[in-house]
């Protein structure tokens, strides 16, 4: 499948695009009660909350990526994107699909315990 990328705009009306590095998986979250875009996603870093919106304008897609109405009914209430590139205004993510990250997760904990198993020893 060809991946999906997707920009975060609006970063600076939070915590700006420092908190956002190459690698860091953020939740992508409908927002059902924003009034200004019926499409509108934000975006969501733990433990910090909202850094931001999937980019959903002419102004703000840069080419290449998909805006937040073409990725808005491939998911349900939430979703899941890894941040490939930062910029000092944006960051660019790859939207994940959902059993890729069942697996990313599953094989996280695997390791995890691994670990745990291997300093009681």
């Amino acid at each position: 499948m060809e991946s999906i990328y997707i920009a975060i705009t609006g970063c600076q009306y939070y915590y700006g695009t420092k908190v956002l590095k190459p690698g860091t998986i953020v939740r992508l979250e409908k927002d059902l009660y924003n009034d200004y875009d019926d499409e509108a996603i934000s975006v969501t870093l733990a433990p910090l909350g909202q850094v931001g919106y999937v980019a959903n304008s002419v102004g703000t897609v840069p080419r290449g990526c998909y805006s937040a109405g073409r990725i808005y009914d491939r998911f349900g209430s939430h979703a899941f994107a890894v941040v490939k590139f930062v910029t000092k205004d944006l960051a660019i993510a790859e939207f994940l699909e959902e059993d890729f990250v069942k697996v990313t997760i599953k094989f996280r904990l695997k390791e995890k315990r691994k670990k745990k198993y291997k300093n009681k020893t």
